[in-house]
């Protein structure tokens, strides 16, 4: 899913540009600024690292809020394990793992539904609306 094959699937490395551009097309339908969604895909990928998932427990209540938020946009999952220990006790590992597929989805999904909605980028979107009118 890296960035420079165009967002079509065939690389299996997560980039921090795949990441940024799926967070703010996951927030709503204008997006998130585009330097908060990086910086927000920074901070995410500082967890994950080239891991598949992390465990739960090195996650600050700030940082698990974030998380959480990427969960509800399905970013993010979560799955546990349960352990026995050697006492007999039940012990629940709760870990985080990236949705790739709903990540390469909010990728492809945002050009088409610009376009299908009108909102597709003009050379008319940076001109002011006192432009066009008569002195």
């Amino acid at each position: 899913m890296a960035s420079n094959n165009g967002h079509n699937g065939t690389a299996s490395t997560l980039t921090i540009e795949d990441l940024a551009y799926a967070i703010r097309n996951s927030i709503d339908s204008r997006g998130m600024p585009e330097e908060q969604a990086r910086a927000m895909a920074r901070h995410v990928m500082n967890f994950f690292g080239y891991s598949e998932r992390i465990i739960d427990n090195i996650l600050e209540p700030e940082d698990r809020d974030a998380f959480y938020m990427l969960e509800d946009s399905g970013i993010l999952t979560t799955e546990r394990e349960e352990t026995t220990l050697y006492d007999g006790r039940e012990w629940r590992i709760h870990y985080w793992l990236f949705r790739k597929e709903r990540i390469l989805e909010l990728i492809r999904m945002n050009g088409s539904n610009r376009q299908a909605h009108g909102t597709a980028d003009s050379v008319y979107d940076e001109v002011p609306e006192d432009i066009w009118q008569r002195s």
